[in-house]
Parts: C-alpha cells; structure tokens; sequence
C-alpha cells in the first residue's frame, strides 16, 4: 500500500511563465511525507520531543518529466522502503495520468543528540512497514 495525497498547484507556487517552480515541487514532496508520518501516528514533532530521534535527509534524487501550472491537481503517491538504520521514501507524482515527477529521498534514523546513525526503532518500523502492505 502507499499513501497519497492531492496538491493543488497554488499561484504562489508558479513562476513567472506560470509554472509550477522546482523549490515548491521538493516543498510539495516534503509535505507528502510529514503527512504520511501523521497518518501512521509518527508526526514529524514527535520523533523528536517524544521518541528523541530524527529522520534527516541524506540524499535526494529528482526526475521532472512533466510541467503543472496554477490551479492543476496532483496525485503525489509515497511508497516507503525500511532499511535497519535508513528509510527511503519513493515519490511519484501524476497530473491528468501522466507521471511529471518520480524521486526518491534516503533518509537515516539518528538520536536527537547523537551525530551517528542508529536502527529504526521497533515501534516505528512496524508503523512504517505495516502502512507499506
């Protein structure tokens, strides 16, 4: 299963052609995410005041094959992917059927004061991978 979630290209969102510029793609994408982790009862603020880990971005690799514009809807999909100490989140974006953007985003568990990775926590990964069935 994945999760998904509709964006709505906002005029803010576009540049002066009226496309939708590639920083508030990468925010989109971002958001898709700290709204998964809300669905499965993770919230981003928690990991880090409750649980006292972090999910830190390590790389991040985009294609964009397609434009949106003001006003266009988009079908982000997340698939998520648990390693021992790392989480990738695989994005795929569709407009009008067409995909216009596909990437991923590794991401490595780590202690809210510590500097090196750590495995992700049972809790957490049984969350994780029971949202990806």
């Amino acid at each position: 299963m994945s999760f998904t979630r509709t964006w709505t290209v906002r005029f803010s969102d576009t540049d002066p052609f009226g496309i939708a510029h590639y920083p508030r793609l990468i925010e989109a994408i971002h958001e898709t995410s700290e709204l998964f982790l809300e669905s499965i009862g993770w919230p981003l603020w928690d990991l880090i005041d409750v649980h006292e880990i972090g999910i830190p971005l390590v790389s991040m690799d985009f294609d964009f094959t397609g434009q949106v514009s003001g006003g266009d809807e988009v079908e982000i999909r997340l698939e998520t992917t648990v390693g021992d100490s790392s989480i990738r989140f695989h994005y795929r974006a569709i407009h009008d059927g067409t995909t216009v953007f596909e990437g991923t985003e590794h991401r490595v568990c780590v202690p809210v004061n510590g500097a090196s990775s750590i495995s992700v926590p049972d809790e957490f990964r049984c969350a994780l991978e029971t949202a990806a069935r």
